[in-house]
């Protein structure tokens, strides 16, 4: 199982290694990380093995909301069976 994680706000130091970290803290592997820095603002979107998360993938997500909301940051964490399904309809 993956999911898909979108990060957008306004660049600053360490948004990948924070987001990263979490990812490492509850065992979801990072398979691929693309990112922009559009004049100030940072976009990344990564694809992460969900198969041996430690926790719930609610608690990724809301561990990645709760990282959001500190940094002013929008972070999305979408499953990929439910990426997949919207993007064929």
């Amino acid at each position: 199982m993956r999911a898909v994680i979108t990060v957008i706000g306004k660049d600053m130091v360490g948004i990948l290694a924070k987001v990263s970290n979490i990812c490492a803290e509850q065992n979801a592997n990072v398979i691929e990380v693309t990112q922009s820095v559009l004049q100030d603002m940072f976009a990344m979107i990564m694809l992460v093995d969900i198969t041996g998360l430690t926790g719930s993938f609610t608690h990724l997500v809301d561990s990645m909301n709760e990282l959001g909301g500190s940094l002013n940051l929008s972070i999305h964490v979408m499953h990929e069976d439910i990426f997949n399904t919207m993007h064929r309809i």
